[in-house]
């Protein structure tokens, strides 16, 4: 009985630390973080699910670590320790990559290495990781993590639907590509694509703003 109220417990506060990662303090469309990497990789969707799983598995692993050890560490040094142990998490994953999936590891290009400086994960590291125990420092990372992902999945399938009528990953043909606007998968077209996004959700999440003060008058 205990083990269960146990893992009940663990499934509300994890899907509700997922709910403020996802929607409250999403780290791309509200907080506005990470920006390189996300307008570098979401030309095509598969980019962006390789770049979303890489970011959970260092933030999910650094997360761990650093809760771990974070009571040993001085505060004069705590910053270079957090980058070490990101490098070293970044530099696994990417041998691992290039061996098994090399043709990932060039399409990501530089964006892959720069996950050691990549702001969402030293700043997870610094602000809930070092404070808290290791099993909510777990659910911190994979909960950002999917909210990252998410973020780059969706910014991706926007650019590539206007940019090339279709998603080649799932071999999707909305339209001719002749039709398409091929500026959307450029560098050019990153910067638009995310700006419409990023009004979009932001004009929702003011609607619903309003909403719930309504609600509660």
């Amino acid at each position: 009985m205990g083990f269960k109220r146990t893992l009940k417990r663990d499934k509300r506060k994890f899907n509700k630390m997922l709910k403020t990662a996802v929607i409250d303090e999403n780290p791309t469309f509200v907080t506005f973080l990470a920006l390189c990497p996300t307008l570098g990789v979401t030309n095509n969707v598969a980019n962006a699910i390789g770049m979303g799983i890489s970011v959970i598995f260092v933030l999910a692993m650094s997360n761990v670590l650093v809760s771990s050890i974070s009571r040993w560490v001085p505060d004069e040094i705590r910053i270079p320790v957090y980058i070490t142990i990101i490098a070293t998490l970044v530099t696994v994953l990417e041998m691992v990559m290039e061996t098994y999936m090399p043709n990932l590891y060039t399409s990501l290009g530089i964006f892959l290495p720069l996950i050691v400086v990549n702001c969402i994960i030293l700043g997870r590291a610094e602000s809930f990781a070092s404070q808290n125990k290791v099993k909510d420092s777990l659910f911190d990372g994979i909960t950002v993590g999917i909210a990252f992902s998410l973020s780059l999945i969706l910014l991706a399938t926007f650019r590539e639907i206007l940019g090339t009528g279709g998603i080649a990953m799932l071999n999707i043909q909305i339209f001719s590509s002749e039709n398409s606007m091929e500026l959307f998968v450029q560098s050019t077209g990153a910067f638009l694509a995310f700006g419409i996004l990023a009004w979009i959700i932001s004009d929702l999440r003011m609607k619903q703003a309003k909403k719930a003060k309504k609600r509660r008058a």
